[in-house]
């Protein structure tokens, strides 16, 4: 174990032993490739038990008031802000993103904690008005039941929270299985939990589980009949497996899965402005987020003038060690994603594609870690490899002559999940965001297609899932909805007009 992750674990105040196994599942960090940690591994036994415990405290825990529920959660998010600092700092060295990236990871924990806090005294349903007389109809939220929350590692401890806070304070127990590729910044967000909850209520520890395992792990949670909601963050193909188990046992689940994101660069754009976004959501955290810029549909006016900038900028980006100040664009996870970027560019290049940037960076210095300059690929048209989601730095840029043209390709994706325009027209923007516009579940005006914030529900259509998370009214994908009429008057009425008289 290096001094630096000591270090980290250390002001965390957490057992080193603990992840110092001889055996278990291996964290490397993608910054040089060096072995962090070793996590154990749940065994079936384990996950077992932790199903069973949560089945118990979930009967106390649905009965526990929703604001004494938030109480505990607003105390994690105090925790999440004395550790902030270590805390994100393991997600650097985890995930290779950008210290700040790191941080700000840790802040969306904390403010969807604070997020979660208020929403506690907010569980409310409606009273509605009843077409017979002396009666009253109502809705009531409860509890849903256990909660499974798999996670991605691009985001390894950001997501969980939204899910696992709102959950919480909902009344439900949960039960995370994180990402194989990042489980030691898991276990230290979960570890950080257990002891709130602990330090809260001893009973209230096993209201929040975490299994460490691969994909079969996974499998195992989805399939097991006393989990009775799935949150899925990855790729299509695994949501798609998870959804289907999920449909088999009339489970609920909330799939958050790729994205394909594209902008549309309008004549009125200010250029300047979109410069600035469109690299900042194309090449950042070396393009391995969900919803990062994957294509750029530049207006034909605007196209010879912003592709030059773009070629500079791309050209200037400074890539290295996410911890080294003035660094940008930090590693690629593994070897994997970077052979998957290399066979992108060559697919695209036989497309037709002229290609700025993508090449490997620094293997001498580090062999067994991934880095590379991000590319900029110029199309002749929307082709078969620019409609496939590629986890890397890649930014497809294509022309195009009119916003109806233009909308049509950001449609023809997949993958629904986030998009933009860059535009000073109210009517271009409108159109945009209307019910003929695009197809995402996030569509922004002047800003990037990156960079959500915990106030709005996150999610996406066509195989992006449809799942919704963080902020809105993202709770009630938590709760169960009854509808009750009371009568409180002497008659039976019967609704529709029915007369049935004994």
């Amino acid at each position: 174990m290096s001094d630096s992750l000591q270090a980290v674990l250390a002001a965390l105040e957490l057992d080193v032993a603990e992840v110092n196994a001889s055996a278990g599942l291996v964290s490397r960090t993608p910054i040089d490739g060096s072995q962090l940690a070793r996590i154990p591994i749940s065994s079936a036994d384990a996950g077992a038990s932790a199903v069973a415990r949560a089945k118990q405290a979930q009967m106390r825990w649905r009965d526990t008031p929703a604001p004494r529920r938030g109480e505990v959660v607003r105390r994690y998010g105090n925790v999440l802000r004395a550790y902030k600092d270590a805390l994100g700092m393991l997600v650097t060295l985890e995930t290779g993103k950008l210290l700040q990236e790191g941080m700000g990871e840790v802040q969306e924990m904390i403010d969807i904690c604070d997020f979660a806090v208020g929403l506690s005294r907010q569980l409310h349903g409606l009273t509605i008005a009843s077409e017979r007389p002396d009666h009253r109809m109502l809705e009531t939220w409860h509890p849903y039941g256990i909660c499974g929350v798999i996670s991605a590692f691009n985001f390894p401890v950001a997501v969980w929270a939204w899910n696992t806070t709102l959950a919480l304070v909902c009344g439900n127990a949960v039960i995370w299985k994180p990402s194989e590729k990042t489980p030691l910044s898991a276990w230290a967000a979960h570890r950080l939990l257990i002891r709130t909850l602990s330090e809260f209520d001893p009973w209230m520890v096993d209201v929040a589980h975490l299994i460490i395992g691969d994909r079969s792990t996974g499998a195992w949670l989805v399939e097991h009949p006393d989990v009775r909601l799935i949150s899925a963050t990855g790729s299509t193909g695994m949501g798609r497996v998870v959804g289907e188990e999920c449909a088999r046992q009339f489970k609920r689940s909330i799939l958050e899965l790729g994205g394909n994101n594209a902008a549309i660069v309008c004549p009125s754009a200010d250029l300047d402005l979109a410069l600035r976004a469109i690299v900042f959501a194309a090449a950042g955290t070396a393009g391995q987020r969900c919803t990062t810029m994957r294509r750029l549909l530049i207006h034909r006016d605007a196209y010879a003038t912003l592709i030059p900038r773009l070629r500079a900028a791309y050209a200037s980006i400074a890539v290295g060690d996410p911890r080294v100040p003035g660094t940008l664009v930090g590693p690629l996870i593994d070897a994997a994603a970077f052979e998957a970027h290399r066979r992108t560019l060559a697919e695209a290049t036989a497309e037709g594609a002229t290609i700025t940037g993508g090449e490997r960076l620094f293997a001498d210095q580090w062999p067994d870690a991934f880095y590379v300059r991000p590319a900029l690929a110029e199309m002749p048209e929307q082709s078969p490899t620019m409609l496939r989601e590629t986890f890397a730095p890649i930014l497809y840029a294509l022309p195009f002559d009119d916003l109806d043209e233009a909308i049509a390709l950001n449609n023809a994706a997949a993958h629904g999940l986030s998009s933009c325009i860059f535009t000073r027209n109210l009517a271009d923007s409108e159109i945009f965001l209307s019910a003929r516009g695009s197809d995402c579940g996030i569509t922004n005006v002047n800003i990037g297609t990156s960079g959500a914030e915990i106030g709005g529900a996150f999610g996406g259509e066509k195989q992006t899932g449809g799942g919704r998370e963080s902020g809105s009214d993202a709770w009630k994908g938590y709760m169960r909805r009854t509808t009750s009429t009371i009568n409180f008057g002497k008659d039976l009425p019967l609704a529709q007009g029915i007369r049935f008289d004994l």
